[in-house]
Order: C-alpha cells, then structure tokens, then sequence
C-alpha cells in the first residue's frame, strides 16, 4: 500500500498542471463579467438595467488591455505533460491580433447595444442579452489562441451556441425567430460534419495537438490516407460556415435583417474572426501537408464566395426598398471572399505568414469599417424603422457627420480613395494571390472589386442627393456617437499610416 501510494504520489504531480493567468485573462474577464451581469440582473431594478450595459463595457475594455502585457513574448499554457511545446493554449501575436479584433469587435456591439436596449422598450431582457454577447465575446477569443481541436471545437460552440440565442432574443417577433432557428439548424449541421472530420484526423494520427498533427499526418499508412484526405476536408467545413463562404452562405441575409441590429454587426465582424482563426490554425498549422487537398478547395471557395456575395448585393442595390442592413449581409459574404484569398494562397506560396499577414491585415481594416457601416444604420433605424436603402437619401442634410463618415467606411469596403486603408488591404491581399502563382484568382478578385464598385458608390451619392420631403433628423445618443466616432477615427488614423496594420498582423505563427 505504501509503495502504491508513493508512486501515485509523483504521477499525481506530473498530472498537475500551472495555468498561466496572464495569458488565459482576455477570455476568462469576458467570461466572468458575463456571469457577473447575469447575476446582477436579478437584484437590479427596472431602472437601473442600463447599468449592466455600462458593466459589460467596463469589463470588455479591460480584457482588451489586458493584451497589452502579453506583448512582450509568446506564452503557454495547458501543455502537455512532459511535452513543455505541446500545449492547448498558446497567446502569440497571431492570438492577439485576432483577439483584439475580436473584443475590439464585441466592446463596439456593446456600445451600440446599450442604445438598442434603451430603445428597445424591454423588447429585449437586459441581463440575458449582456450574459449571452460576454460568453459569446470569451469563446470568441479563446478560439485563435487553441492549439488542439477539442480546444478548438468548444471555442467555436462557445462563440455559436450564445449567437443563436441572440438572434432570436426579441420576443413575440417571428422573424427574429425563424432567423435564429435558420442559424442554429444550419450551424449545428456544419458543426456535426466538423467534428466527424475531427474524429477521423484523430483515426489517423492519434493526436488532437495541431503541431503534432502536423508531424503524424505525413507519416499516415497508405490505407489510411483516404481516411485522413476526407477527414481534412470534412473538418474544413465548419469553419467556412463561419466565415460564410459560399454554398455555406444561405443563412447570412435573413440572420442578419432578423437579430437585433448590434448582433448582426457582431456576426458580421467577430463571427467571421472566429470562422477565420479556424481555418487558418486547422489548414496552416495541423495540415500543412495536405496543402494540395485544402489549397484548391479554399481558392475554389474565395472565387465562388466573392462573385456570389457581390451579385447578391449587387441585386438588393437594384430597388431601393431593400434594407440596408440585407445589402451589409450580401457585402459581407463578398468581403469572406477576399478574406479567403491569402489562405488559399498560402497553400501554394513559401511564405505563408505573410499570407496569414495579408487576412489579418484585411480583417482589421474590414472590422473597422463594417462596424461603423453598422453603427450608422443603427442611427438611420431610430427613426426609419424598414432602414430601407431609400431612407439614406438626403442623410446628408439631416446629419453631415454620418454621412460624411458612412460614405468613408463604404469607400474603405469599395477600395477607393480616401478609404486608403481599404486600397491598401485589397492590394496586399491581390499580392498574396499573384505572388502565390494564382493568376486567374487574382483576376476574379479583380473583376468582383469592379461589381462592388457600383453598389458603393450608388449608395454613397444616394446620401448627398436632395431629400424627397423634410429631411430628418436624427438624435444620436452618446453610446451611439462613441460607436461611429471611434470606428471614424480607426478608420481614417490607418488610412494615413495602412502600413502600422500590415506591421501590426505580422503573426509569428510559425
């Protein structure tokens, strides 16, 4: 007994691991102010709601800060024991990047949520709202710092099961309901399809750990490849429902013109982080081997999303009664397109980081913009509540601000000047795609940018023609102005210096 107890007792230790709490702290803040605003809720008066809302940002914003002490070196945690470079959880600049735009992304939702709220006239119950964005915020920005796929998978349900949720949050309102039951149908299929593709990697090789993965997947047994091959492919497919790519794309318009306006903004940005990060960890960092399986596919994808997204958008531009939040939906898929790009290129280049730096670079600068795009069409829904594409006729001698900065940020998503920062990205991502000896993709992505073109730019010049009737005026609450001001300021800061985000996204993943 006694020599059974003294050998258990240094298995015991080696089983304990230390967790690094500066490293797990972005994440873990979300998560636990999340709880905290649940919690709350039930001792808050009717009256004092908002100070959840207020709670909520307090604690995103110091998640966000609380990268910056993790810039000074790589950091591990959950490692394997005996293993010190095998680990589940590893913070380095690829993590932080992702998760800056991530939290960045959610504490900009919970700005202009905190007016949605208000406004809402307790069409949506506060402390659930807040509990369900702050744990979708945490797995959101766990995800691009997993380094194993059960880490992976569970980040992404963390992030998607909370997003179903708020979509359909809005009571007694049917389209918010089909909206959320059409998100979570699709999303669970896409995410049983991933996780077959998981057990089949894991058949093959033995291992969860991406980097190990990465060495045991080329050593498979000759009968085992087509069972790795389909594996890859299947595991793939979870992620690019995340990201929307095209034919995973069906769910986008309706989710979006259903959900509560600050969630479809959050889909729009952090949904396709979380998507992204997926798909450049399971194809870059466990698969590298299989370029040759998951490259064509990814470059197949990018073709047929931006050409799909564009057309798409380009039809709602047609007649102006479509909402405007449904033309975001449709230009969002095309933008999923570009994103695409780099990481097909990657398959094919001998520099892949700076293929992963050219989507980083370009989901920085998409975030920016796409959430003041948003931020903008929330104000024009206080008083238009169909925000219909007609409705922004005249927006300029209504509110000279908005309109001013909404044509900046759709001039940024079109790649024209003096959205410098969105020229800049579409040409290191057109780069990527050349210097990678994809030519013909380079092409396709050139002729989509000419399609965008048009539904920018009619867009833009419909918010300084002359107003049919009275023009409107629109009070812009503070939490609301915080929001376009600040998207306003990122967006023309970058715009002077685009070359501080290519710097910044270079990710030292490898």
């Amino acid at each position: 007994m006694s020599s059974l107890a003294s050998s258990a007792q240094p298995l015991a230790a080696n089983l304990v691991q230390s967790v690094d709490w500066l490293a797990i702290a972005p994440p873990t803040i979300a998560a636990v102010v999340g709880l905290v605003a649940l919690v709350a809720d039930l001792f808050v008066g009717d009256k004092k709601k908002f100070l959840l809302g207020w709670l909520s940002v307090a604690g995103l914003t110091a998640a966000t800060l609380m990268l910056l002490p993790l810039l000074d070196g790589d950091r591990s945690t959950f490692c394997l024991t005996g293993t010190p470079d095998v680990c589940s959880y590893t913070a380095d600049r690829f993590t932080l990047v992702l998760q800056l735009l991530v939290l960045g992304g959610a504490l900009l939702t919970a700005l202009l949520s905190v007016t949605a709220l208000k406004d809402a006239d307790k069409g949506l119950p506060e402390g659930e709202y807040w509990f369900l964005l702050l744990s979708s915020a945490a797995g959101a920005a766990l995800l691009p710092a997993s380094r194993d796929l059960a880490t992976l998978i569970v980040a992404l349900e963390v992030a998607s099961l909370p997003a179903f949720a708020l979509v359909g949050l809005r009571h007694g309102d049917k389209k918010s309901s089909e909206a959320a039951l059409k998100f979570f149908l699709s999303s669970v299929t896409a995410t049983a399809v991933s996780l077959m593709g998981v057990s089949f990697v894991y058949a093959t090789t033995g291992t969860l750990y991406l980097t190990q993965i990465a060495e045991r997947i080329q050593d498979v047994d000759g009968q085992l490849h087509t069972l790795a091959q389909t594996g890859v492919v299947l595991t793939l497919i979870g992620f690019a429902f995340k990201t929307a790519a095209v034919p995973f794309h069906f769910w986008v318009p309706d989710t979006y013109v259903g959900a509560p306006l600050p969630i479809a903004a959050y889909l729009s940005v952090v949904g396709k982080a979380v998507g992204f990060s997926g798909l450049i960890l399971v194809t870059v960092v466990a698969l590298p081997s299989y370029a040759d399986v998951w490259g064509p596919a990814l470059a197949a994808l990018a073709a047929l999303t931006m050409t799909v997204g564009n057309v798409g958008a380009l039809r709602q531009q047609a007649t102006r009664a479509y909402s405007a939040v449904r033309l975001l939906a449709w230009s969002s898929v095309g933008q999923a397109g570009y994103l695409l790009v780099p990481i097909a290129a990657a398959a094919y280049s001998d520099d892949a980081e700076r293929s992963v730096g050219s989507t980083l670079a370009y989901a920085l600068m998409y975030a920016a913009v796409n959430l003041g795009a948003f931020a903008v069409a929330a104000l024009v829904g206080r008083t238009q509540l169909l925000n219909r594409l007609v409705d922004y006729r005249g927006l300029y001698a209504s509110n000279p601000l908005a309109a001013l900065l909404l044509a900046f940020f759709l001039l940024c998503l079109a790649g024209l000047p003096p959205g410098i920062i969105g020229l800049f990205a579409k040409v290191t991502v057109f780069s990527a795609a050349v210097d990678a000896g994809l030519g013909w993709l380079a092409v396709v992505m050139a002729v989509n940018v000419v399609i965008a073109l048009f539904y920018y730019l009619q867009w833009t010049a419909l918010l300084f023609r002359a107003p049919e009737g009275e023009p409107v005026k629109h009070r812009v609450p503070a939490p609301l102005t915080a929001t376009i001001a600040l998207t306003g300021v990122i967006g023309i800061a970058l715009s002077g210096a685009p070359q501080l985000v290519l710097r910044f996204a270079d990710t030292g993943l490898f």
